[in-house]
């Protein structure tokens, strides 16, 4: 597949109808409209890609709508160099989103389909995270810790402590928090052991594996 000046159109369209929805963040405006979303997607559904809804991949996943990739991603208030985990890679639409605004990204992935498709497949379009992970996002990556944000892309049925120990002092953590339904949920770290929470709406996300082994 191509990215062509239709693509380019259908794009910024995209960019309008997730300003309107309330995503004030220029940024995060023009990397929707710099990243080819469709090359993302299976060839055969490219007529889905500019709308704002989610769509299944491989492995039972889905790339998010990129209305919630957008307001996940300015809940995290990101500065160039800031260092981000990310917690479910999926397709690497999130990933790019989080490259194009200068975050220096950590991305871990449960499914080994996806894991192996996405590592090979993000670089080909410009887009190098610092490291991309096969394993258990639930554990978070300690050895990297601690981080300016985190991002989690699946629903967490209650929230890993990993994650929120591996926070800096002042970093956020974006979770959707629940079982069908989920809460987006921001926690910022005050303290050592301070927090505070915030919970911003409703959403539905496919279940954040576990490594149960």
């Amino acid at each position: 597949m191509k990215d062509t000046y239709r693509h380019q159109g259908m794009r910024n369209k995209l960019a309008e109808i997730v300003e309107a929805k309330g995503i004030s963040d220029q940024r995060i405006l023009r990397a929707i409209k710099k990243i080819p979303r469709h090359l993302f997607m299976d060839s055969s559904f490219e007529d889905h890609a500019y709308q704002d809804k989610a769509f299944p991949i491989a492995a039972s996943q889905t790339i998010s709508q990129p209305y919630t990739v957008a307001f996940q991603t300015e809940l995290l208030e990101i500065k160039k160099g800031d260092k981000i985990l990310e917690i479910g890679t999926g397709s690497g639409y999130q990933t790019a989103i989080l490259l194009e605004l200068g975050a220096v990204v950590y991305t871990i992935e449960r499914q080994k389909e996806l894991f192996k498709k996405t590592n090979l497949f993000l670089p080909k379009l410009g887009y190098k995270p610092k490291k991309m992970i096969f394993g258990d996002g639930y554990k978070g990556l300690k050895a990297e810790a601690p981080f300016d944000g985190i991002i989690v892309t699946a629903g967490a049925p209650f929230v890993p402590k990993p994650l929120m120990a591996q926070l800096k002092v002042g970093g956020k953590l974006v979770i959707p928090v629940g079982n069908e339904i989920q809460t987006m949920t921001l926690f910022t770290r005050k303290s050592n052991k301070e927090f505070e929470k915030k919970e911003l709406g409703e959403f539905r996300f496919v279940p954040l594996l576990e490594d149960r082994n």
